[in-house]
């Protein structure tokens, strides 16, 4: 493996503990909501929730990321109180049930929390552009582990003109400030991992852009994760559909990896498994 990818890399989430270099962590996608842009309501019931979970499990997901509020384009907030029932039965269900980590996607300090006591050892936090400090004094105190994701709005406005004058700087500056932030609340720094945020407030060629870049931003030592599972960007390539859209994301899976990813996030955990495994086996023979 080459020297730039091979320095060890920790990430501790709860009991969990990983050290990179490993095989890459694939992350399925279980959104519990009615209106997530490609699949809301397929799995609002907890129960077909749960067995799709356990699918994800058997089709070799390392964490499952559960979902309970819509974080597309112009997304409807819920309320808490709605949000803990969508996504609480649905991670008591599976903490009891499976032996990967759990992650709760939420923006909402006493959602985590709840989740956390529940069963959840990932908080997947993509307004980690927040100001204030209270889900970041959660993880220090819980020692979760941390998704910081870049996002330039509010999924309300991320996608109204996002303007950048260097996107992969500016993407870069952010990553460093807020491990500087959660570093003075006593986050520790192998619980963090960095999400560039594809689709969160850029334009398509933003998105290829950062792509293109991803071993910049590897070089931070933290563990950099890749969401691009049926965004709409990919249909430029593919088609206008969701789920017309799961060759163009393997393709930006196998380059990640390539150029440091330790983390795919995906809707297709069996395909995605599979291309990430064909490309680490492949980069392992490779001769510099």
């Amino acid at each position: 493996m080459r020297a730039e990818l091979s320095r060890l890399v920790f990430l501790k989430a709860g009991q969990f503990e990983f050290v990179f270099p490993r095989p890459t962590l694939v992350m399925g996608v279980l959104n519990v909501t009615p209106d997530s842009f490609s699949d809301g309501g397929m799995f609002l019931e907890p129960e077909a929730a749960v067995r799709r979970g356990l699918e994800m499990v058997q089709d070799g997901a390392d964490i499952i990321d559960i979902g309970g509020e819509s974080s597309r384009p112009h997304a409807v907030p819920v309320s808490q109180e709605e949000e803990l029932g969508r996504v609480l039965p649905v991670i008591k269900g599976l903490a009891s049930v499976v032996r990967v980590p759990l992650s709760v996607d939420t923006t909402k300090v006493e959602v985590a929390r709840a989740a956390l006591r529940a069963g959840v050892s990932i908080i997947n936090d993509v307004a980690a552009n927040r100001v204030d400090d209270t889900m970041w004094q959660l993880v220090a105190k819980t020692g979760a582990g941390y998704v910081c994701m870049h996002m330039q709005g509010t999924p309300q406005t991320m996608q109204t003109n996002p303007v950048y004058t260097d996107v992969v700087a500016e993407v870069e500056e952010f990553f460093r400030h807020r491990l500087a932030r959660l570093s003075s609340c006593g986050v520790r720094f192998n619980q963090i991992i960095l999400d560039p945020g594809i689709g969160f407030g850029k334009k398509i060629e933003h998105n290829l852009v950062l792509l293109g870049s991803l071993k910049r931003l590897a070089r931070l030592d933290r563990p950099l994760l890749l969401g691009v599972s049926r965004k709409s960007f990919l249909g430029n390539v593919s088609g206008p559909q969701p789920r017309q859209r799961l060759a163009p994301a393997l393709a930006c899976a196998c380059l990640a990896v390539q150029d440091g990813v330790r983390l795919v996030r995906t809707h297709d955990v069996a395909e995605t498994v599979q291309v990430v495994r064909m490309t680490e086996a492949v980069l392992s023979h490779r001769k510099e």
